[in-house]
């Protein structure tokens, strides 16, 4: 028999016996013991992630990744800001401390070896894959530097981190990479509390996938449990290490491969009452299973994302930039509202949540990425986490776990990165809030390229007579006649300067990015446009100015936003044409962004889009796009191009996005009662 054939035999059997092991009725630790059981046997038998998509020249037809350092849209900077008091939960963020050189890791993994030697060979497997991920503020550090710590602990402070969890690693008498933690335990200028994980596997060269291949060995025994609790016990003595009811907070990784759990708990507890250290407070990692802590002698679990999770595998539709990417892409959205909508037990669990993940690092070529995370998404998982998961529990047991701070080669990390810079703190800063409330104050944003438009759409705008807050995007070449049109108009403004780049679209992605996070919603979006290719391009911008801001519709177009909540995007009438019709040289970039962006596909065949794009829009509908955290290097130089770029596409990936978030998309006409007239086609644009 082939190795083909009996691979695709082992892939049905395996697929029988999970439907059937899913159809069982047992409770959770004893579901999680018999897969681990399996996995550590049969693990061939899982079947491959589906395959990508390869373009006939087995590379990527859109514009590479050009570099990793870049700012994406949806870059925050560093800034001050206050937390609120007191805080509605404690965020604990693990930590890894394999950022500086060992004697072991240089024998195992060459000399030097750190974990960020993994994240700098990164590549970028599939289109949207963003890596390399390359650190902002803190760079390549090396954590033998106390003050790299104490930067990360004034950081993690200032944005809402209560402690961090330090993963330690004991062997049988031999501690690895426990200067970090020893350190942080020794500074008395670090305020900053702390905890340990301790990470009970064996060392194994799981990276490169020979799992039986053990560097280092755990050694359970009733002897090695009074060794590691006497050797951690000058840790749970510190006045900063976390404690829960006033008893000191210690986490295993994994309990079950101890050889009995009830009995290390009980020689743990009878040793820290025995010398002076009191009750502790015992807490498992649910990485690998999740039984009743209670049924172990533990007292709490901890939920460990992405782990103990199954969201839909998104690996073939990706677009492959390494043909031979054999990894999984699972889709973390669908982990982030699975777990943010699960009750607690009937025992002590705290949550966790995860800014994202992906291994590729450490598996070249065969990574485990989790895509579409982004730091909003995060941050309402997180949001959801602390103010109705944890709603019943008295607020000074209100414990999150988050992983992680600093899981650089797993694609788990709050610290800054050079795309997203602060996003990730922003987020878990703004979750400890109370739930937002969207400003209904519209804002409206002109795109001022032609200059001696601008003057008319302002006349227009004020004839409109409604309250908003108006910018104007331009470009440094054109601020000063801008500046001299809107004086003479008498209308205040927020000017953005921004290079004649991305045409009005990227512009406006940036700005409603920024408006989006300071709990903007409704949007007008406009721009000078001329198209002087055509005869008629003035009329084109006239019709759907005058469809979207006539004075006895902008009432009503306002109105009816706040009063449906699923309206989404308001195009001009006529304006609104079936996307499979007008492809134009767009067809291949937009399936491909909608893939990027984690759009619903089969719906592209039948869509419709706003074309000219001047719309009015609630920014939620168009997040999706937001959240991709396009880089302005992806944007075509500007050439004077009719069709065919990045800025093109997504003019139609906009109603694209505003449909699969499941919001409507409706014309202007449509809202205000008026008649529209139907047309077979377009005159502003030609099929194809």
């Amino acid at each position: 028999m082939s190795h083909s054939v009996l691979g695709r035999l082992r892939a049905m059997a395996y697929r029988l016996l999970r439907s059937g092991f899913r159809a069982i009725p047992m409770s959770d630790g004893l579901r999680d013991r018999w897969r681990n059981w399996f996995l550590d046997r049969y693990a061939d038998w899982v079947p491959d992630a589906p395959k990508g998509r390869v373009t006939s020249a087995g590379t990527m037809a859109l514009r590479p990744l050009y570099r990793s350092d870049e700012a994406a849209i949806g870059h925050v900077p560093y800034r001050h800001d206050v937390l609120p008091s007191p805080l509605p939960a404690t965020l604990i963020a693990f930590y890894l401390p394999q950022f500086h050189a060992i004697p072991e890791n240089d024998a195992w993994w060459g000399k030097g070896f750190t974990e960020w030697r993994n994240v700098s060979r990164a590549l970028p497997q599939f289109y949207g894959h963003m890596q390399p991920r390359i650190p902002a503020d803190l760079g390549f550090y090396n954590l033998r530097d106390r003050n790299v710590m104490r930067q990360q602990a004034q950081l993690a402070s200032e944005y809402g981190i209560g402690a961090f969890c330090f993963y330690f690693y004991w062997f049988a008498g031999k501690t690895l990479l426990e200067e970090p933690v020893r350190n942080w335990r020794d500074d008395a200028t670090i305020a900053l509390p702390y905890c340990l994980c301790w990470a009970n596997e064996s060392w194994a060269r799981r990276w490169d996938g020979r799992n039986a291949d053990i560097l280092i060995e755990q050694q359970h025994s009733p002897e090695d449990d009074l060794a590691f609790i006497a050797h951690v016990g000058t840790y749970l003595r510190d006045p900063r290490y976390l404690r829960v009811d006033g008893k000191p907070l210690l986490l295993v990784y994994r309990p079950h491969l101890m050889p009995d759990p009830n009995a290390t708990a009980l020689r743990w507890r009878e040793w820290c009452t025995a010398n002076g250290i009191g009750e502790i407070h015992l807490a498992y990692v649910q990485g690998f299973e999740r039984p009743d802590p209670r049924d172990i002698g533990f007292d709490a679990a901890v939920e460990f994302p992405p782990n103990m999770s199954a969201p839909p595998s998104v690996a073939g539709a990706q677009w492959l930039i390494n043909p031979d990417f054999s990894g999984e892409v699972m889709d973390w959205r669908a982990l982030a509202a699975e777990m943010a909508a699960k009750p607690l037990q009937d025992y002590t669990l705290y949550p966790g949540v995860n800014p994202g993940w992906d291994n590729e690092p450490r598996r070249s070529g065969k990574g485990r990425v989790y895509h579409h995370a982004s730091p909003r998404g995060y941050q309402a998982w997180l949001s959801r986490t602390i103010h109705d998961r944890l709603a019943s529990v008295p607020a000074d047991k209100r414990l999150v776990f988050i992983n992680a701070w600093n899981e650089w080669a797993e694609g788990a990390v709050l610290e800054p990165d050079a795309r997203l810079g602060h996003a990730w703190l922003e987020a878990t800063r703004r979750a400890l809030r109370p739930k937002r409330t969207y400003n209904a104050r519209p804002h409206v944003v002109i795109h001022a390229w032609y200059v001696d438009v601008l003057e008319e759409l302002l006349k227009q705008l004020r004839d409109a007579a409604f309250d908003h807050h108006l910018i104007v995007t331009t470009t440094e070449d054109n601020l000063a006649a801008v500046s001299r049109i809107l004086k003479l108009q008498a209308m205040e403004a927020e000017i953005v300067v921004h290079d004649n780049h991305g045409r009005d679209i990227l512009p406006f992605l940036q700005v409603a990015n920024r408006l989006i996070d300071a709990d903007a919603s409704l949007v007008l979006k406009l721009h000078t446009k001329r198209s002087i290719h055509r005869q008629d391009g003035d009329q084109w911008r006239r019709d759907m100015v005058g469809s979207l801001l006539a004075r006895e519709r902008v009432k009503t177009i306002v109105d009816a936003f706040d009063q449906r909540p699923d309206l989404g995007l308001v195009a001009p009438e006529g304006h609104i044409q079936p996307l499979n019709f007008y492809w134009g040289a767009n067809e291949h970039a937009v399936r491909s962004l909608a893939v990027r962006m984690g759009l619903a596909q089969p719906d592209i065949d039948t869509a419709n889009f706003a074309c000219g794009s001047m719309f009015w829009v609630r920014l939620q509908a168009i997040q999706p796009i937001l959240d991709c955290h396009l880089q302005p290097s992806e944007f075509e130089k500007e050439a004077g191009q009719v069709d065919g770029t990045l800025a093109h596409a997504i003019e139609r990936l906009l109603s694209l996005s505003t449909i699969d978030r499941g919001y409507a998309l409706a014309s202007a006409a449509s809202l205000v009662g008026d008649q529209e007239e139907l047309s077979a086609s377009y005159k502003y644009a030609r099929k194809g």
